[in-house]
């Protein structure tokens, strides 16, 4: 063991360092909204010493790896980023971190994994690990994006059912989308909340509206968003194009259910195939052939 070349050392210590550090960033992917503004003494009191240790170490690798990113891709991951919408924890810096830290540290322990197959084993598994670990944190947020838009589409119905009934009963579009936003749960009061932030601030309302389509990127939201931006623009009742909107919505998502529900013996085939109908055989017809093996032979 102790006749490997001094490569196998390095990148075992790479390995330990690389490792701890992706632990530290993955385990800072916390959902939620950021915490109450305080002053930048407090903010840095309350900070462990872990994070004010790392925290310089991040935005330099951080900026290293942007520099190596094409910005076409930087863009990219910014949108994946805004989709997935983790919070302020897990934000584009950090996520360029995570990349070079896990390309690293893969390519580290391909190295050291692949050190005893000479150096073209050395070469691929480091090669490999390098390119699973630089597109791993691209996965995940791709993932859970797309979560999130199945929550929002899930929801939207819901909503608008609400929102329709606010506005019949006598309230506004803004005052309607405030009570949901404020009774409501999940990704989709979020974005509603934050819409409402900032048209409290002054934000024409097709602008807002527009944004919280960027920010989810759920073809039923930008239709809803379309819909309210020309009831505005021809002066046409908001609760009956609420009410439509949401009666569509519904009837899209019963199809959904029925489409799902007759994919379901598609996809059973093969588990039944594989798994069930083998077990099935030997119960059923293992005893009759043990008695035919004794009685033939």
């Amino acid at each position: 063991m102790f006749d490997m070349p001094p490569v196998v050392y390095a990148g075992a210590g790479a390995v330990v360092a690389g490792a701890a550090g992706s632990i530290w960033l993955l385990a800072q992917w916390r959902p939620g909204h950021p915490s109450p503004r305080t002053d930048a003494r407090q903010r840095s009191m309350d900070d462990s010493f872990l994070d004010r240790a790392i925290r310089p170490v991040i935005g330099w690798v951080s900026r290293r790896s942007r520099a190596l990113t094409p910005r076409a891709r930087v863009a990219s991951l910014e949108r994946k980023v805004r989709l997935a919408g983790p919070g302020a924890a897990w934000t584009l810096d950090r996520v360029l971190a995570a990349k070079l830290v896990l390309a690293f540290a893969l390519a580290a322990a391909g190295v050291w994994y692949g050190g005893r197959s000479g150096i073209t084993g050395m070469a691929v598994f480091a090669a490999g690990g390098a390119l699973f670990g630089y597109l791993a944190p691209d996965a995940i947020l791709w993932g859970r994006a797309r979560e999130r838009q199945v929550l929002i589409r899930r929801a939207l119905p819901d909503v608008l059912d609400q929102m329709t009934i606010c506005v019949e009963s006598g309230l506004g579009f803004d005052a309607a989308l405030q009570r949901v936003g404020e009774r409501g749960t999940g990704p989709l009061a979020e974005e509603m909340q934050r819409t409402l932030g900032e048209l409290s601030m002054g934000v024409p309302r097709a602008e807002a509206l527009g944004g919280l389509v960027e920010r989810t990127d759920v073809d039923e939201l930008r239709r809803f968003v379309l819909a309210v931006r020309q009831a505005d623009e021809y002066g046409l009742p908001v609760a009956r194009v609420l009410r439509v909107q949401a009666g569509q919505l519904r009837v899209r998502r019963r199809l959904e259910a029925e489409e799902r529900a007759m994919k379901i013996p598609v996809k059973i085939v093969f588990p039944l195939v594989v798994c069930i109908f083998p077990a099935l055989f030997v119960v059923l017809l293992g005893p009759a052939v043990i008695r035919i093996m004794r009685t033939l032979f």
